[in-house]
């Protein structure tokens, strides 16, 4: 049976790079690995009384019942992210708390967790990485060791038909993915 990869793009732009290098990076898992991208335009935004039981007007949303059913299907996630004003995207931080509610059935928790980032600019969406590693290492998600993907000035490794190139590049993100799928061989 096939492991599932959920793949988030950390950006809600259709023609984003991160959802460029996301969808070259799909073809990398091996055989026996389904990676897909989760999308995640339509969740509404997190607001803890949709997971109170107390507050009996506002039903959880139908969206994030579902992308908390999809994430639990699957055996790791990987976020290819930009970097904004030096954090993490708005739409990353509430697929995050969406994730993390309710508290006693987190999807995050020990789930395999890869991360990419990048930037137009030369820091590579570091500090976008690194905000999300953190707010991630509080549900144990274990995560490949150095070398970390920070992919500056992104618009140079895509083609004129989005393919990532040159060929040094696609091989660091394939050593990547292989060490994120040994990962997750290792959590199952």
């Amino acid at each position: 049976m096939a492991k599932n990869i959920a793949v988030i793009v950390g950006s809600l732009r259709r023609e984003s790079i991160a959802r460029k290098i996301a969808t070259n990076v799909l073809e990398m898992f091996p055989e026996g690995y389904n990676a897909e991208i989760v999308e995640i335009r339509d969740l509404p935004l997190y607001d803890c009384d949709y997971d109170d039981p107390n507050v009996a007007d506002k039903p959880v949303p139908q969206e994030y019942t579902d992308f908390r059913n999809k994430i639990k299907q699957c055996a790791g996630v990987l976020f290819v992210t930009a970097e904004n004003n030096r954090a993490i995207p708005a739409c990353v931080k509430n697929v995050v708390d969406i994730g993390s509610k309710p508290a006693d059935d987190a999807v995050w928790k020990n789930l395999p967790l890869g991360i990419m980032s990048h930037s137009v600019g030369k820091m590579g969406g570091y500090s976008s990485q690194k905000i999300l590693r953190l707010t991630l290492s509080y549900f144990d998600m274990p995560t490949p060791g150095m070398p970390e993907v920070f992919l500056g000035q992104s618009p140079q490794y895509l083609d004129d038909n989005d393919r990532i190139t040159p060929q040094k590049t696609v091989d660091f993100l394939q050593d990547y993915v292989t060490r994120f799928v040994k990962v997750v061989e290792d959590n199952s």
